[in-house]
């Protein structure tokens, strides 16, 4: 786990996908291929699995939902490959994130019996686990030595440009970030305002909030469309969110300041 210091890595249940991220971004380092291009890549695999929804191809369209999770882990491994981290690739990767979630959540709608109203539900408690996942994981990257910061706990203004991307197209894509996630994020802060001053959390702790990661909501999803309970799939993750009151009363129980 590259984004931590050895003391503070964990088993993510989410990061299946790293392995494989980081054997594709291997083999790209020394071709012309970009972060970017690698974002744009599992955001095509994205596609292809709605398209397998719509047509009821329920195990390729695992396999294509599962597939985006371990592409999805290569443009951040590539990035540090090359030494070309940037704001632009990391909001432009959150963005086609909530939008392929939306996506999928649309899609399994349209070819079940699961309402809209449930649908719009599962997307709202989807993107709520994951951003209290995203919380204590940003929290313990920036307090761990030499762990990654590209990601604030906090994300008010626009960060400064880094080298090789403009600062308007940083600007735009904070934008645009802050306007579909920035609800989520005042949610979790409201719920957890303290956790930031925590000075670290237990390895076994973060395994269990990663059962929120995205890359395991998503397994979770394939899993399901390949047993063919599509049905039950918006249901699940609703009632799923239940864990969130858990993990944040572990927190203020157990770790405090």
């Amino acid at each position: 786990m590259s984004k931590l210091a050895a003391q503070d890595s964990f088993l993510d249940l989410s990061d299946y996908g790293r392995p494989f991220g980081k054997m594709l971004a291997n083999r790209l380092k020394n071709t012309r291929f970009t972060p970017i291009h690698v974002t744009l890549l599992f955001g095509i695999s994205g596609l292809i699995a709605i398209y397998c929804i719509l047509e009821n191809h329920f195990y390729l369209a695992g396999f294509f939902i599962i597939l985006k999770s371990g592409i999805d882990a290569a443009d951040g491994e590539l990035a540090r490959l090359k030494n070309t981290p940037s704001y632009t690739g990391r909001y432009l990767d959150s963005v086609f994130d909530i939008i392929l979630n939306f996506l999928f959540l649309s899609a399994i709608c349209y070819v079940s019996n699961t309402s809209f109203l449930l649908t719009l539900g599962a997307f709202f408690c989807i993107q709520l686990q994951g951003t209290l996942y995203n919380y204590y994981y940003v929290i313990l990257r920036n307090k761990s030595v030499g762990g990654d910061k590209t990601s604030k706990i906090f994300e008010y203004k626009s960060p400064r440009a880094l080298a090789g991307e403009t600062q308007k197209s940083v600007d735009i894509l904070f934008k645009i970030y802050t306007v579909v996630y920035g609800g989520f994020d005042k949610i979790i802060h409201t719920l957890d305002n303290s956790a930031y001053k925590v000075k670290t959390f237990p390895n076994w702790f973060m395994t269990f909030v990663s059962l929120y990661g995205l890359g395991f909501q998503l397994l979770l999803i394939s899993l399901m469309l390949a047993m063919d309970y599509i049905e039950y799939i918006a249901p699940f993750f609703i009632g799923y969110s239940f864990l969130i009151f858990i993990l944040i009363g572990i927190r203020k129980s157990f770790f405090k300041f």
